[in-house]
């Protein structure tokens, strides 16, 4: 072959790469938000990937699926059904308690609030922060986080994430003593109910470093609310994967 034409062969092949490797990449977000007060009283505000068609299919199916299940009374998950589906079915819900009860005069609550915390090119994170009343003593709080590959739209899994569990967990629970110490509002006289020093279910990230959030629940009882702390990524990064 000419050298003039292994040139420009070349350059092709470089310039597909970056284009391949541009569309990979090319994720934005924008805002949806559903608000109706006819019945139960709903609002959801939660971001939408857009872009590369297949990564933000991924992304967006993966947070659909999970406010739809947050709002879902049944004991087994709804893999089917969409959020306009999911809010007919809260709101049928609700009406049959209300015809079921008639003295009632509380009214349903599903609250849902998501939001970009974090990206980079190894890591989007997304925050589900939800709230159900549906009738009891109190509603019900939990946030979740959620950590896509920008390159697949696939969730990361916690192995993929942290490299060294048992380093990352020792500078969480130091961490989190000091946290309990410093703040009065977060004293709690029997952390994990008495069992050992636990991780919690999801990890986030925010542009200051790890975010550590504990839901009611995981680690006191739900009068001690959410216990949320961020760990400098410096602090962390030889345990971590990605950084």
């Amino acid at each position: 072959m000419p050298n003039s034409l292994k040139k420009t062969y070349a350059l092709l092949v470089v310039l597909i790469t970056l284009i391949s490797c541009n569309k990979e990449t090319k994720i934005e977000f924008s805002e949806t938000h559903i608000e109706t007060s006819e019945h139960a009283d709903i609002s959801m505000n939660f971001p939408k990937a857009e872009g590369t068609e297949e990564i933000a299919r991924k992304i967006n199916t993966t947070l659909e699926t999970y406010i739809v299940n947050q709002t879902n009374l049944g004991e087994s998950t709804a893999s089917d059904l969409t959020i306009p589906d999911a809010i007919a079915k809260f709101n049928y819900d609700y009406n049959s308690f209300k015809n079921d009860f008639p003295d009632t005069s509380q009214k349903w609550e599903a609250f849902i609030d998501g939001e970009v915390t974090h990206r980079s090119p190894e890591l989007i994170c997304i925050a589900i922060n939800s709230y159900l009343d549906t009738g009891g003593a109190h509603g019900n709080t939990n946030v979740r986080f959620f950590n896509f590959n920008p390159q697949t739209g696939k969730l990361y899994q916690t192995k993929d994430l942290i490299g060294n569990i048992k380093g990352f967990s020792e500078v969480v629970e130091q961490k989190l003593k000091d946290e309990i110490n410093k703040n009065s509002e977060a004293s709690m006289t029997d952390e994990f109910f008495g069992k050992d020093f636990q991780l919690p279910e999801t990890i986030g990230f925010s542009d200051e470093g790890v975010i550590i959030l504990y839901n009611p629940y995981e680690i006191a009882s739900y009068a001690q609310g959410i216990l949320e702390f961020t760990i400098p990524f410096e602090d962390l990064n030889s345990f971590l994967n990605i950084y």
